[in-house]
């Protein structure tokens, strides 16, 4: 057999026999890296260790202690899942199980439900078959023999899944002790590399192929990690998040609460509707200092419009349609001029029809439109996450119109305003992504060529630092995204700038240029805070809940120790609405500390405490909010110290 050669990561190839394994080539190389491995990336591609090798390439090997090994080690829990279910419930059928981000998840038919008790018992078994280190071996089978392996076990949706795989494509199974499951793979190389940092952390109801149509299953969720400490330092995390939770904090600040009647989209209390404005104002500051134009357009507009601009095709299945008494008489008439309405799931469509009334020369470029647009969209019920992803929200929305030539300067400004707005909300830095064509688009390739090109050069021309998210821009251009990291370390993707040569191509949006010729300008597309509704939610489980001063909506609370001291809790109050604070005053007959601790609850930046020595002293006890309380201050101090934090900062 002849040899091949094989290039090693220090830079090293050397010669082995053809048809030789990723794991014989790591015990030539060296006998630790042997031991060490878990799986093997041939020529870019991640492999199990055992594949062999039949032609030279390039042979980079995964240690457990790399990043790499996180999805694998994911992929390997998820198949001890359904191994252990297996054992413990032979009525679940097992249909799919990925890795996702932090964990994996696999989902079951049963008609049962799992219990919390179940979970442990699972957990228990898994632990139990990774010890005992079964080989995780890879076997390929015909289509028959996978279609009747699944058809004698009455597992109709695995059937599905091999007749989804292509012709000529490899079907392939994992076979681990007792346990084989239709796998694409790779995995690692017993059971016991999935080691022992796993946990399994919930049940939630889930339908085959997403689709409510189909089957419910049950789907039991899971983290993996590289070892213990990691699977600590995450499950603490999650402890975290759970006590920074928008939906928990929100209701208890009194900011906001959701209801079936209006699923998935917020009611606002007064207390809520107060940080909205206040940073919707904050914004309009900002924008107008850029130049930006402020426009309120329609919320419904004709289906045509939407047809025109592309978005019927590519986004009517998340529109709201609206259809009056009007109309639907005219559909019995006559179906062909039966006039839709599609509430707006954006605002662009409109923006064009703004520019296009009356002549624009090239003296009106940029043109930069701002509106804080109301929009709808029909979200799937189980993707609904409190503010983080609701059907109705306003975006901080702008269209930058101008000319290919000023697309560089634009980026640089939209980057440097953007960057100003997030330090102001406590966000000192940011990630950018870029990212190229998706599979699906509007325009021709060569039009994508210039939007592409033109972003790229406009980054090199701003000093913009970006990675690669690839197939993941917008329908109509290429775009930059925006991730913010909060403060235990998430990542939310909040602003985009996109550049657009398709929709004024197709709305026919154009200006006149100095020699009177016609020419369609770019759109650039930005968003900053994304939407009013998200971004709220963001800040409070950024903050948890201690919003700065100028945010919160109520700043201060004249709380009373005693009733003698009720008439100069009054004064402090008049006194600090006059400076412009947001006050309440809490004359009840409470004790104190039962007081500070409602107020707390409540997240009141500072609490103003009044007993019989402020009433002599015309002063206040201030206690922040987790302090332990300050000295006493003179009531106008303390009043013109809350005037000056409570300042917005522009």
């Amino acid at each position: 057999m002849s040899d091949i050669t094989i290039a090693l990561k220090d830079g090293a190839s050397r010669a082995f026999p053809a048809g030789i394994t990723a794991a014989e080539v790591a015990a030539a190389v060296a006998p630790s890296l042997a031991k060490r491995a878990v799986a093997v990336r041939v020529d870019g591609a991640l492999a199990d260790l055992s594949a062999p090798l039949r032609q030279s390439c390039s042979a980079e090997f995964i240690l457990r202690s790399d990043d790499d090994a996180l999805p694998l080690i994911r992929h390997d829990c998820a198949h001890l899942l359904a191994q252990a279910v297996a054992q413990l419930f032979p009525e679940a059928k097992p249909t799919i199980g990925p890795a996702v981000e932090n964990g994996f998840y696999y989902d079951f038919q049963r008609e049962t439900p799992f219990t919390e008790s179940d979970l442990a018992d699972i957990e228990k078994r898994m632990r139990e078959l990774a010890q005992r280190a079964f080989p995780v071996t890879r076997e390929e089978w015909s289509r028959q023999d996978a279609r009747d392996f699944y058809a004698e076990r009455g597992e109709p949706l695995k059937m599905e899944l091999v007749d989804a795989i292509p012709e000529g494509e490899n079907i392939s199974f994992y076979r681990q002790g007792d346990f084989v499951d239709l796998c694409r793979g790779p995995h690692m190389r017993t059971t016991a590399d999935a080691g022992a940092g796993f946990k399994l952390l919930k049940v939630a109801g889930s339908y085959w192929r997403g689709d409510a149509r189909r089957e419910r299953l049950q789907r039991i969720y899971g983290t993996a990690w590289r070892d213990e400490k990691e699977l600590r330092a995450y499950l603490k995390a999650l402890e975290e998040a759970e006590a920074r939770d928008h939906r928990k904090l929100g209701p208890m600040m009194r900011l906001f609460h959701f209801q079936d009647e209006a699923a998935g989209i917020p009611f606002w209390h007064d207390a809520g509707w107060t940080v909205y404005r206040e940073l919707e104002n904050y914004v309009r500051r900002r924008q107008r200092a850029a130049d930006y134009i402020e426009v309120r357009t329609p919320q419904l507009a004709d289906r045509k419009l939407w047809e025109a601009s592309g978005h019927w095709e590519k986004f009517r299945e998340h529109m709201y349609l609206a259809e009056t008494g009007e109309a639907l008489a005219e559909f019995s008439a006559d179906p062909a001029r039966a006039r839709v309405f599609a509430l707006k799931p954006m605002n662009c469509p409109c923006h064009v029809q703004i520019f296009k009334r009356g002549v624009k020369s090239y003296r009106d470029l940029p043109l930069r439109m701002a509106e804080f647009g109301s929009c709808h969209r029909a979200e799937p019920s189980g993707s609904l996450h409190g503010l983080m992803r609701a059907r109705n929200f306003t975006q901080d929305d702008a269209h930058i119109f101008c000319a290919e030539s000023q697309i560089a300067e634009e980026t640089a400004k939209f980057c440097e305003l953007l960057r100003v707005v997030y330090r102001d909300l406590g966000f000192d830095s940011f990630q950018v992504n870029y990212a190229d064509r998706p599979p699906v688009r509007a325009g021709a390739d060569d039009v994508w060529d210039r939007a592409e090109k033109a972003l790229r050069e406009a980054c090199d021309s701003a000093g913009v630092e970006w990675k690669l998210n690839s197939g993941e821009g917008a329908f109509y251009g290429p775009k930059l995204e925006f991730i913010l990291r909060d403060a235990i370390g998430r990542e939310w993707q909040c602003g985009t700038w996109q550049v657009d040569f398709v929709l004024p191509e197709r709305l026919d949006a154009e200006y006149a240029e100095a020699d009177g010729s016609l020419r369609r300008p770019v759109m650039c597309h930005r968003a900053i805070l994304g939407s009013f509704e998200r971004f709220i939610g963001i800040l409070i489980e950024h903050h948890a809940g201690r919003l700065p001063l100028w945010l919160s909506p109520l700043q201060a609370v004249v709380a009373t120790v005693t009733e003698r001291a009720d008439a100069h809790a009054e004064s402090v109050l008049r006194r600090l609405r006059a400076a412009g604070l947001r006050a309440e005053a809490d004359l009840r007959n409470e004790k104190i500390n039962y007081k500070v601790r409602e107020h707390s609850a409540r997240k009141v930046p500072v609490i103003l405490v009044a007993g019989d020595r402020e009433v002599e002293t015309d002063s206040v006890s201030p206690r922040r909010l987790g302090g332990r309380g300050d000295p006493a201050k003179k009531t106008d101090e303390m009043i013109a110290e809350l005037v000056a934090e409570a300042r917005p900062p522009f």
